[in-house]
């Protein structure tokens, strides 16, 4: 008894859920916190909120950091309230479908047949009488059938519809919501995003993971490297793009797939995904006399608004020079100690500085990856497809044609639910087609009989 009282109990609650005004209140929720989710950054550190949001700067917001970081502001797609709402919504969007829109479509298509004059106040668009005759069920369901009208027939009456898909489209919309909420869901619950800057030519492997979901996973196995790190120009000096030759290796070093990935060209393995993101000249290695490799550390400036790096060579006890560069494909700058041009040169060209030689063998670089694994990006995409079909299907017009006796004459009544001028052709196509045969058929006969008097 109690279990039959709970099914009741459950049956009625979610009967109550398919209310429109409930879901548009649920679906109301949701965007004001997507909102208050793009106004204050998420996954930022503790001290970050202290600072931007403090407890005494009541008057220009009304958070601050104990509000954001008490209700959990600052990963609102991750707290248990929010994700509470969102299955809410779903249910809500279940409940219609099953509860509204199936029934809806259920009784689309049956078969409603009218017999009688009961039925001429029905909500019709269209209203006509036709003439009896011997054939005039058998050439209206000809000409039905011509335009493409799924028709049924019972004595004396017709009934026929026509695009039927039309209302479907309705479920498919809370089908394609209902897979977006959930793809977005799992997204939030199993993403972990990790971020690296690597020095061209080094092996690394994922370590300095920025977010990651309650249920995501760790890949230990994955290594990569970075073979070359190179940057194309404008015209203008500013910068084109940049690219990064990716490599994903095993154990032993061997290259698995290889890739130039760029800032709109990632690298997708095993469903975790290398996105370039950022770059840096980290140092130069200079070749001297006496010296095997002398490596130094860049510092990043401006000069004229423009990017530049410097270092320092000291050439003896009294002196020292300045190696400034501004871009990778031109030459390396050469200033004194009083900032005065030296000169320039290329990379493994020689330059001497009082009868020394020096060559600068390479440019150190480091390119920024953003490693992302997100298990439910597909789902989300697969929803806004179904979305994107069903957007295509609502505009199909759903049209009812009834065709039945009275009397001595046939009522023709007709019904769209859109596309009110687009019916009227397709009627006047119908009217027309039956015309013509109830023509022919009168001159049939009246050929016949004219023949057999003869």
């Amino acid at each position: 008894m109690e279990i039959f009282e709970f099914k009741n109990f459950l049956w009625s609650f979610l009967k109550k859920l398919a209310n429109l005004n409930f879901s548009i209140f649920i679906l109301v929720i949701i965007s004001m916190f997507c909102v208050i989710g793009s106004i204050i950054e998420q996954d930022q550190s503790l001290s970050y909120y202290q600072v931007n949001y403090p407890v005494d700067n009541f008057k220009n917001s009304i958070f601050n950091w104990r509000i954001i970081y008490y209700l959990g502001l600052d990963h609102i797609f991750q707290t248990w309230w929010f994700i509470l709402i969102i299955i809410i919504f779903i249910l809500t969007l279940l409940s219609c479908t099953f509860f509204t829109q199936l029934p809806s479509l259920r009784y689309a298509r049956r078969w409603k047949f009218i017999y009688n004059k009961n039925y001429l106040n029905r909500n019709v668009s269209f209203k006509d009488n036709y003439i009896s005759s011997n054939n005039s069920l058998m050439i209206m369901i000809y000409s039905l059938v011509y335009s493409d009208f799924f028709v049924f027939s019972q004595d004396y009456s017709i009934y026929s519809y026509k695009g039927l898909y039309g209302r479907m489209s309705p479920i498919f919309v809370h089908i394609s919501l209902v897979t977006i909420l959930l793809g977005s869901m799992f997204s939030f619950l199993s993403t972990f995003v990790a971020q690296e800057v690597i020095p061209s030519g080094e092996i690394f492997h994922i370590r300095n993971i920025v977010h990651s979901g309650f249920l995501s996973s760790f890949p230990p196995n994955i290594f990569g490297r970075v073979e070359h790190f190179s940057i194309d120009y404008n015209v203008d000096g500013s910068i084109k793009q940049f690219f990064s030759d990716l490599s994903i290796v095993s154990y032993q070093g061997q290259n698995i797939l290889s890739q130039k990935i760029s800032v709109n060209q990632p690298l997708t393995y095993h469903n975790i995904t290398f996105y370039q993101t950022d770059w840096q000249i980290n140092a130069l290695r200079i070749r001297l006399p006496g010296v095997n490799t002398l490596q130094k550390k860049l510092f990043k400036t401006s000069v004229n608004n423009k990017n530049c790096w410097l270092c320092n060579v000291v050439i003896d006890d009294s002196s020292q020079i300045l190696l400034a560069v501004f871009d990778l494909n031109n030459p390396i700058l050469v200033f004194n100690s009083d900032g005065l041009l030296l000169g320039k040169f290329l990379v493994n060209q020689s330059f001497y500085i009082n009868d020394i030689c020096f060559i600068v063998d390479d440019i150190l670089t480091s390119t920024g990856l953003q490693i992302k694994m997100d298990f439910g990006i597909a789902t989300v995409y697969l929803g806004f497809l179904v979305l994107m079909l069903s957007t295509v299907l609502s505009y199909l017009s759903y049209s009812q044609i009834w065709f039945y006796r009275v009397s001595d004459v046939f009522q023709f009544l007709a019904s769209t639910n859109r596309a009110v001028l687009s019916f009227e052709e397709e009627l006047f196509c119908i009217d027309f087609i039956y015309e013509l045969c109830i023509l022919s058929l009168q001159k049939q006969k009246t050929f016949v009989i004219s023949y057999v008097l003869k």
